[in-house]
């Protein structure tokens, strides 16, 4: 062996190391499910050749994806990608909130991030308050800028934290490290709780379901695990270690569904048979692409994921607060609502902040053109 590939090696050797150091030592990357959690895991009947499984056949990507066509489209595409300006933003109403114990209310607060009231009890769904959604600060997809920035500090009081899976737009280490000395529920999917845990969440705290499990939060309120078409992670070597989920939210009178992450598949028309009807369901409306479409939805098949889960009322998320895609940041909500035809369902276009009662009509002002 020459000396320059012994070199060469020797640093490809160093970098390996170096990556694998970093990661293990930064807390974001989370921890991998030891314990009473691994025994789960490997007992769920999603969990196949070490990794979770998708309820259907699911590839990442199509073949044919031209990888340095879409990186440079994404990183240096002019255009409307972002918005050209600063987002108006509601605050949030406070005092809106804990004032009944029925009915629901609902606020958006970008991407996946909800308040959701049901039956006097307040959910928080996949918080992300950091600006960037990456293991680390200095670099990463940055967040559309909001002329109003949520926090704890101008959210009302929470009863309970609801994490749908471990991608970093849907599970945020500053944000749930800001939780560790509150004395707050979290609800996730198996093999999340590591990283909970890790970041100093009392491991009391957090209950673990698998798909088709339920867990009783009040009298009246549950909470089940439903099956999604994703995927997870958030190293270099653990994609598929813990579990995506849907979660259907029953409470006394009223059905939300929160769908977060997931392309479209039949098991949508399983989740509203069993559960349904919904008088709201929440679902992903973008960071959508024709080179990964079965692990996220069409804004046309959100439309037909809402009728197969017989929703009432529909609220597209997932949009306006990050660029994943390469598509137009305004496109999601647009494609939706022009899809749009003889559906019986409401479609609501809530301002970012905006809180609105279920029973009532649904926000449908078109905020982002203005």
């Amino acid at each position: 062996m020459s000396k320059k590939v012994m070199i060469l090696f020797t640093v490809l050797i160093s970098l390996t190391l170096l990556i694998v150091i970093i990661i293990r030592l930064n807390p974001s990357f989370g921890a991998s499910a030891a314990g009473e959690r691994l025994q789960r895991i490997q007992q769920s009947p999603n969990f196949r050749d070490g990794k979770f499984q998708n309820p259907v056949a699911t590839v990442m990507q199509t073949d044919d994806m031209p990888f340095f066509k879409v990186m440079k489209e994404f990183f240096f595409a002019k255009g409307d990608r972002v918005p050209a300006e600063t987002i108006q933003t509601m605050p949030v109403d406070r005092s809106a909130f804990h004032q009944q114990t029925g009915g629901v209310k609902v606020c958006w607060l970008g991407h996946s991030s909800l308040l959701i009231e049901i039956d006097g009890k307040v959910i928080l769904t996949d918080p992300v308050f950091s600006q960037r959604v990456s293991p680390f600060s200095f670099v990463g997809t940055k967040a559309f800028p909001y002329s109003e920035n949520y926090d704890w500090e101008n959210l009302p009081k929470i009863d309970l934290v609801l994490l749908s899976h471990d991608h970093y737009d849907h599970l945020d280490y500053q944000t749930i490290r800001s939780l560790k000395d509150k004395n707050l529920p979290f609800v996730t999917a198996l093999g999340v709780g590591a990283h909970l845990e890790r970041w100093g969440i009392a491991p009391e705290r957090i209950t673990e379901l698998d798909w088709w499990e339920s867990w009783q939060f009040t009298e009246t309120i549950r909470f089940t695990a439903t099956p999604a078409r994703h995927f997870s992670g958030r190293g270099l070597t653990n994609r598929f270690s813990t579990l995506w989920a849907s979660w259907v939210i029953a409470g006394s009178e009223n059905r939300v569904f929160f769908g977060a992450d997931s392309g479209y598949y039949p098991g949508f028309k399983t989740i509203g048979d069993k559960y349904g009807p919904f008088d709201l369901a929440l679902l992903e409306c973008g960071q959508y692409s024709q080179y990964w479409p079965y692990i996220h939805m069409l804004p046309e098949e959100v439309i037909q994921a809402a009728n197969d889960l017989g929703a009432q009322s529909l609220l597209p998320i997932h949009w306006g607060k990050y660029k994943l895609s390469i598509h137009p940041w305004t496109e999601p909500v647009e494609r939706l609502l022009k899809a749009t035809g003889d559906e019986n369902i409401t479609i609501g276009t809530p301002q970012v902040g905006e809180v609105f009662e279920l029973d009532s009509s649904l926000p449908n002002r078109k905020w982002w053109k203005e």
